[in-house]
């Protein structure tokens, strides 16, 4: 096996990083379009060289499971067969539907393709941390806007400027101010070149955290761009169909749980295919687009993608639940996150919650999702510790087995329904609850000493 990567790098081609499966591989795409054959043949190699697991990642990588030193050199090689538009990192990602939305302000991919060649040839290139990240966002139904980055940058209403900012993601990263279109492979450059010069695990927050916004400003000074903050816009949705601009639709499916297996996805890029669609984009958090589709074949398609076992509506309760790979996929996890995830999602559902309810992290790190959720189970020593309106890294208020968090988290759920005022979240209603109540209701029967 690889030695183990250190904290802070991605698992990539040609770097697999070890897990309790084997090695993985992270295969980050472009933002263009996958044909229908090449992710075809990618699922063909997945299940060839590894245990067949394809994952696509919140952020909307695509990821390979269980593979081994030898059977990893196998798949690079087979990665670089396809005709596929994959990159190696800094991610930058841009819209989903990048060049395909009506309703987008402006079309990042050309300046997402500039930026990639850029950083590549930067003479500082070595000193980028590995997990840099860029968002380039033109708007449109898909927005970025919950996808947290070093450098944001996202498009006017009138697609002549870029709104810059650093460190977060819409709501909390800093504002830098913005930027016109024809300077922003300049800017971003000069943005990650700030961070690179701290060191090559230095990230955004690093140098905000240490000296405040003053040397991202300094570094695009000149670019500077004097316009209001833009405004808050709505969750992006990419589950369902999509209006194309060409008038042919998008169909926005979720992975269960971001994970399915390379048979299943195989036959549904066969089926995309024989449907005329053109092709696969990934999507955050977790979303396949299958993209080019005559109206008139997304119905039948959605079909056959939801008797795959594929998320085709945005209520699905599958979706109110994050959970990373959990043991045994991952060494480091203490609980099976993925059984009970399966197991927990409709006893978590909370009529009219429109987000994550539940974040099931095998261990500490919390590496599926670092943000607070209304309910957090960490594993700790083979044990469940249930965090309440916090993150995995937070202090738990009560400790259960594996076997008694079913009951548990349904108490919960259900004083839950019963208390909440209408467009009341379901983090408000905790907050609102007596905490040794919640305590209780955790404990129950299930008290375990």
């Amino acid at each position: 096996m690889n030695a183990p990567l250190r904290r802070g790098s991605c698992p990539s081609l040609s770097q697999p990083m070890p897990t309790g499966d084997g090695l993985l591989v992270r295969i980050t795409p472009t933002g263009a379009t996958i044909s229908c054959a090449a992710f075809a043949a990618l699922c063909a190699a997945a299940h060839s060289c590894g245990n067949g697991i394809i994952e696509v990642t919140s952020r909307g990588s695509i990821q390979i499971r269980g593979l081994t030193e030898a059977s990893s050199r196998q798949l690079a090689a087979a990665v670089g067969r396809i005709d596929g538009p994959f990159c190696q990192a800094p991610a930058v990602s841009s819209n989903a539907l990048s060049g395909l939305d009506p309703d987008e302000a402006f079309d990042t991919s050309a300046i997402a393709a500039e930026l990639r060649r850029a950083l590549a040839a930067a003479a500082f290139s070595a000193d980028i941390a590995p997990k840099i990240s860029i968002t380039l966002d033109g708007g449109g139904a898909l927005h970025l806007d919950a996808v947290a980055a070093d450098v944001r940058m996202r498009a006017e209403a009138g697609g002549t400027c870029l709104h810059v900012a650093v460190a977060g993601d819409a709501e909390s990263a800093t504002p830098l101010g913005a930027i016109t279109t024809e300077h922003a492979v300049e800017a971003a450059v000069a943005i990650v070149r700030a961070i690179a010069a701290a060191g090559p695990t230095a990230r955004a927050r690093d140098i905000l955290a240490a000296n405040g916004a003053a040397a991202f400003r300094a570094a695009i000074a000149g670019r500077l761009v004097d316009l209001p903050r833009p405004p808050r816009r709505p969750p992006a949705e990419p589950i369902g169909v999509h209006a194309l601009r060409d008038g042919n639709v998008a169909i926005g499916l979720g992975l269960a749980f971001g994970h399915s297996h390379a048979s299943a996805l195989g036959e549904l890029a066969r089926t995309a295919a024989a449907s005329g669609a053109a092709g696969f984009r990934t999507a955050p958090p977790h979303a396949l687009m299958i993209v080019g589709l005559p109206p008139h074949s997304a119905a039948p398609l959605a079909d056959m993608a939801q008797r795959l076992g594929f998320v085709v509506h945005a209520s699905d309760p599958r979706r109110r639940v994050i959970a990373c790979a959990g043991a045994p996929v991952c060494a480091a996890a203490e609980i099976a996150t993925r059984t009970l995830a399966h197991t927990l999602a409709v006893d978590i559902a909370i009529p009219g919650a429109n987000a994550p309810v539940l974040h099931l992290s095998g261990c500490a790190k919390g590496c599926a999702c670092a943000r607070a959720t209304p309910l957090t189970v960490v594993g700790v020593h083979g044990r469940c510790g249930v965090v309440v309106n916090g993150s995995a890294r937070d202090a738990a208020a009560a400790m259960l087995l594996p076997e008694a968090l079913p009951g548990a988290l349904s108490r919960v759920t259900e004083r839950v329904r019963r208390v909440r005022a209408a467009n009341e979240s379901a983090a408000q209603v905790l907050s609102r609850l007596d905490r040794e109540e919640i305590v209780q209701l955790m404990l129950g029967e299930a008290r375990d000493g």
